[in-house]
């Protein structure tokens, strides 16, 4: 007998043997013709998990779904990704909160491609919103249906520049020009490295080894990117000595650059930093960021007391871009910018390829190169004998007959 009732109890309990195994369970009810019925669904249940086919979910409202994701996510996502999360959905919720997530089809989607951007937001806003929606879809299973006529919005890849020496040293003299004292060490160690804004602001005295001349980084963007070690070269470590003197009481748990106030104080109203707090990193550099920007601009002018409009186009990000292109440029193997950027194995080529920019006349040494390894130094096209016409062969046929070798 499969079903009875322990003594004393009302409830029916199911008892059955399923794959060599003996399953007891309670079916919840004292009706036993509705027991029956439960003891059939459940052996049902325990067949088609053997066979591979996944339990059918219930249809829930997409409002329903997106919070229970979101819930569920928090535990394995950084802070700032769950509120990006949070703002993706803020515009997903309006427009599928009130369907099923099984009524959601692909030219729901695409709509809503159309009117995000309508509204102005970029191709990468857009693709970050869908990808959310994907996520919660396929948590109901029902994204591998849709999956074939979605696609993603097109986003530019060549965002983003490498500033020239030029620009570099007007950008610093503009850093060194700002009352923030942190803003220069910041921005040198950010083109020494080619580290992220977040990895730099969160540098612990700990992590920076004057006598090996290395330095440790946090947590990155990337799981390869976090807790890579790289060399520094003389000028960070001559930035960072002097930096390190400016705090001759720090710890290693102290931060390089940490939280403090700017003002202007004494004769000539000089700038000061008070509030210094090293147990907190420094919160944003840009105010101070965008002031250098705009001295640079004037400094390139050649008007370096005036403050122009326009500041030097130049994104903080860019000087990562800037650091890669110049590794690149002086032919430093992939595989080490890769380790030194915290790169992955499987994207360092493609990030080579957004992150490279060179100019004009480095492409064409580039270029020069493939004709100096193809052609011997005495090569008849190079040669001055071949111009002499005792050689008894026309100086074009010559050049021919090398350029079909």
């Amino acid at each position: 007998m499969s079903l009875y009732r322990y003594r004393g109890s009302k409830v029916w309990t199911m008892d059955f043997i399923f794959a060599g195994q003996r399953v007891r369970e309670s079916s919840g009810t004292r009706s036993k013709t509705l027991a029956v019925d439960i003891e059939r669904k459940r052996r049902r249940e325990l067949e088609a998990g053997s066979a591979g086919i996944r339990k059918r979910c219930r249809p829930q409202l997409f409002s329903t779904l997106s919070s229970d994701w979101l819930d569920k996510k928090k535990i394995t996502l950084a802070p700032k990704t769950v509120v990006i999360e949070k703002n993706n959905l803020a515009h997903l919720i309006p427009a599928f909160g009130k369907k099923l997530a099984c009524d959601i089809d692909a030219q729901d989607i695409c709509d809503y491609q159309q009117k995000r951007l309508a509204e102005g937001a970029s191709p990468k806003t857009v693709n970050l919103e869908v990808g959310t929606l994907r996520a919660i879809l396929r948590r109901q299973g029902t994204w591998a249906v849709l999956q074939p006529d979605v696609k993603m919005l097109a986003v530019k890849d060549d965002v983003g520049r490498a500033i020239s020496a030029e620009e570099e040293k007007a950008l610093l003299e503009g850093c060194a020009k700002s009352r923030s004292r942190s803003l220069l060490p910041f921005v040198v160690l950010a083109l020494d490295t080619g580290a992220r804004f977040g990895v730099i602001r969160t540098l612990q005295w700990g992590n920076v080894d004057f006598t090996n001349r290395c330095i440790k980084f946090g947590k990155d963007k990337t799981s390869w990117g976090s807790g890579r070690v790289i060399p520094l070269n003389p000028r960070a470590i001559k930035v960072l000595s002097f930096w390190a003197d400016q705090f001759p009481d720090r710890e290693a748990s102290h931060y390089v650059f940490p939280s403090e106030r700017y003002g202007a104080a004494g004769d000539g109203f000089l700038p000061k930093s008070y509030n210094t707090d090293p147990t907190k990193p420094i919160k944003s550099i840009k105010e101070g960021w965008e002031e250098a920007k705009k001295r640079a601009a004037a400094i390139l002018l050649g008007a370096p007391d005036t403050k122009p409009t326009k500041p030097l186009p130049c994104r903080f990000h860019d000087l990562r871009h800037t650091a890669v292109s110049r590794m690149v440029n002086g032919e430093a193997p992939i595989a080490k910018i890769a380790k030194i950027v915290g790169w992955s194995p499987a994207t360092m080529v493609r990030m080579v390829a957004r992150y490279g920019h060179f100019a004009l006349d480095e492409l064409r040494g580039a270029v020069e190169n493939i004709s100096k390894a193809a052609l011997p130094k005495q090569s008849p096209v190079f040669s001055p004998v071949s111009t002499d016409p005792k050689n008894g062969e026309c100086v074009q046929s010559i050049k021919k007959n090398w350029l079909l070798r």
